[in-house]
């Protein structure tokens, strides 16, 4: 199975999204505390590693733990916002560390909604340069966007954007907007899209990508507003071919492991043909109108023909449409449901000291001056740490 956990490796920031979902804490992290994460996930048995923070190119180890997982065995990755990656020799100085994949994230590419949506101006250039350097330095390039309000009405212009400017970008993952955490749980005002609200864009560019041949994925989008393209899901996908997904948090939720993919349903999901396979509605903190769900009638069978015979993921472990439903029922059967996220056994996810305290403290007071500007709310601090200038070593 291509289990892949996600590994955070700062969660301090050069940009100021309005919506972060995983903005400053004062857990840090040093080589050795990110080799326990990695060696986590090979003692799982995972398939791979997303370097994720934050901004994970702020971490001046960050080439030493991206070798360090590669020698492991795993599959490496990287979420950025692109800013750092066009720097003199960082790109190469990745490809070199065994970094396999970038995930640049730009949200779009008009220039005024970029720079309200990042808090930075100039974004789409550095982020620009940067893929230009990772694809110089043989790094495959994929784009990341975060769906929505601002972009909802535009997703198909960035994609035309990137095929003509970067041909050589050839995978596409969408993420619509988690409105629970961090920023986004107090700015969903401003950026939580209704889900009509990007249904057409999103439409239009994944079609425009399917033309092109190119690959893609969508995370945290129901199928009834992606139907035509369902294979898509990431949900659907785990769901399907039984995945699941570990994540190191640089926080106070230290390390989750989800199993269960399902979310919220609305009654009329109970005739939706595709619900046995759907994620549903990710709702987590309110965000969202489960009235805007609704049933769709088409062949679950041949969704799963095409995810798991997908030519491009060859990691299912389902010979046949056959074998694969008495594993999905025999799965299904002992499958608690619903169910959040489930805790793993406790893996130490990096320590919180007085350099952790000072910085997220310092950062907060920067950010709070940048998003007071902006009329963007700071996330909400965490009541259990400890008082300024104070620290605390986990145990």
């Amino acid at each position: 199975m291509a289990n892949i956990g996600y590994i955070q490796v700062v969660r301090h920031c050069n940009h100021l999204c309005g919506f972060c979902s995983n903005p400053t804490s004062p857990y840090t992290h040093d080589f050795e505390s990110m080799k326990v994460l990695v060696d986590d996930l090979v003692a799982r048995g995972y398939f791979g590693a997303i370097l994720t923070g934050g901004e994970p190119t702020l971490h001046p180890e960050l080439p030493r733990i991206c070798r360090y997982a590669r020698d492991a065995g795993l599959h490496v990755r990287m979420i950025t916002n692109g800013h750092n990656l066009g720097n003199d020799g960082f790109a190469q100085d990745m490809a070199d560390a065994g970094l396999q994949i970038v995930h640049v994230s730009v949200y779009s590419t008009r220039p005024a909604v970029e720079e309200q949506l990042r808090g930075i101006a100039g974004s789409i250039e550095r982020a620009e340069r940067g893929i230009a350097a990772a694809h110089a330095a043989g790094i495959e390039v994929n784009i990341n966007c975060v769906i929505n309000a601002l972009n909802a009405d535009h997703l198909d212009e960035g994609i035309a954007y990137w095929i003509e400017r970067h041909p050589y970008i050839r995978h596409f993952v969408w993420n619509n907007l988690d409105p629970s955490m961090g920023r986004a749980e107090v700015n969903q005002d401003q950026y939580t899209p209704r889900l009509a609200a990007f249904e057409l864009s999103l439409r239009r560019a994944l079609a425009m990508l399917e033309r092109s041949g190119r690959t893609f994925r969508v995370e945290k989008v129901p199928l009834c507003f992606m139907t035509e393209h369902a294979w898509a899901s990431t949900e659907t996908r785990k769901i399907v071919k039984l995945e699941e997904r570990v994540v190191h948090f640089l926080d106070e939720k230290q390390t989750v492991r989800q199993t269960d993919w399902g979310h919220l349903y609305a009654d009329v999901c109970d005739v939706c043909t595709l619900r046995p396979i759907c994620g549903g509605l990710f709702n987590r903190g309110d965000g969202y109108d489960p009235a805007e769900l609704y049933p769709v009638f088409v062949p679950l069978e041949a969704v799963v023909e095409r995810i798991l015979h997908d030519p491009g993921d060859p990691t299912s472990a389902f010979a046949s449409l056959g074998e694969w439903r008495v594993a999905f029922d025999a799965h299904n059967a002992v499958r608690p449901e619903p169910s959040a996220p489930v805790e793993a056994p406790a893996v130490r996810v990096g320590r919180v000291n007085e350099y952790g305290m000072r910085l997220y403290r310092s950062k907060r007071e920067s950010e709070g001056r940048r998003a007071a500007d902006r009329g963007v709310k700071m996330e909400r601090e965490n009541e259990e740490l400890p008082p300024s200038g104070g620290a605390r070593q986990p145990a």
